[in-house]
């Protein structure tokens, strides 16, 4: 198996360095890539740190990834070489399972193979993300970049913008609906575009009004802060739908409050500790808190489709692998407006 470079965390909160990984040979329903973008999502910050336990070391992380055909197998039809194409947080699944039949491979029932910090469906083969120069992944778990679509600004949309189209598009988010979005970071930046381009009045809710005039510049008709004495009163019953994109806890029955009767709250982010939840928070307007994990591959596809068609990608600073480690601490700070991407051509 061919040996690559790339960069790997040896050890949980280890400082994140040069390694060197194998990727398997080209298979008949296979993509080779070579790595052009990869964007640097939270996760991955939670993960090479263990602070969601059970992380397989040296571990090189990365789920949002573009990259060029270099090699395609026999039985491959989608990609050709020369194509730009990319991989997000999933690369294989059993196909076999109700959830896999029906698209949302996610949640396949035998445990999806993820991108890094996992291993392949065979349960033995360590899986490696995009930190890297190259990547092999089966055809069916590769996603074609249309034309039109900057391939850094496209790469988080392998993450940040399949979580928060997924929602928008099961909660059937339409012109004219008014829509808050709970944070506003990698994913709530992402929430605002896609929400504001299908039509619907958004309002970002935060607790200060620093990202006041980015959240207008995104496509925000509003911006109101949960803190200021009398906002949650005067927004109750005002929102169709609310996308949660924080990760710290926070009351989850405050903002059942600011929905409609029959509205929702859909967690996208994924705060550490369990929050409570009163009935009468639910009963009372038959309204729902659910949670939205990514997209099966169908779904993503049709996000970037839709992202092209539309001109929307992600706010990004783009920067080389060398400074990977600082852009860890600067996320935690929150001093990234609004994801990182790291330029893979830095890496040789």
């Amino acid at each position: 198996m061919p040996k690559i470079p790339a960069y790997a965390a040896p050890a949980a909160g280890k400082p994140i360095g040069p390694f060197m990984i194998e990727r398997r040979e080209l298979r008949p329903d296979d993509v080779a890539m070579d790595i052009l973008f990869c964007g640097v999502c939270h996760s991955d910050v939670h993960q090479a740190r263990d602070e969601w336990g059970g992380g397989l070391f040296p571990m090189v992380p990365g789920h949002e990834i573009i990259g060029r055909v270099t090699a395609v197998g026999d039985r491959v039809r989608k990609l050709a070489v020369g194509d730009l194409a990319g991989v997000g947080c999933i690369v294989d699944s059993c196909g076999k399972c109700d959830p896999c039949k029906r698209g949302v491979e996610q949640f396949c029932q035998r445990g999806v193979a993820v991108t890094y910090n996992g291993t392949e469906m065979d349960r033995k083969t360590r899986t490696y993300g995009g930190y890297s120069k190259s990547i092999v992944v089966t055809e069916s778990f590769a996603l074609v970049v249309p034309a039109g679509l900057d391939p850094a600004a496209a790469a988080p949309l392998l993450c940040a913008g399949i979580t928060t189209y997924s929602p928008l598009r099961e909660w059937g988010c339409k012109d004219g609906d008014r829509v808050g979005v709970m944070g506003l970071g990698g994913l709530g930046h992402m929430a605002v575009k896609l929400a504001a381009s299908m039509g619907a009045e958004v309002t970002v809710l935060s607790t200060s009004r620093a990202k006041e005039a980015d959240a207008h510049r995104l496509g925000a008709k509003g911006f109101e802060v949960t803190r200021e004495e009398g906002v949650m009163a005067r927004l109750a019953g005002k929102f169709d739908l609310i996308i949660d994109t924080v990760s710290a806890p926070h009351d989850f029955n405050a903002l059942l409050g600011l929905v409609r009767p029959q509205g929702a709250v859909v967690l996208v982010g994924a705060p550490p500790e369990p929050s409570p939840v009163t009935a009468f928070a639910l009963i009372g307007g038959s309204k729902r808190l659910a949670g939205s994990m990514i997209g099966g591959i169908a779904e993503t596809q049709e996000m970037l489709d839709y992202c092209a068609a539309h001109g929307i990608a992600s706010d990004v600073e783009v920067i080389p692998i060398q400074k990977i480690n600082e852009a860890y601490e600067r996320m935690v700070r929150g001093d990234v407006r609004y994801r990182f991407v790291i330029d893979m051509a830095s890496l040789a």
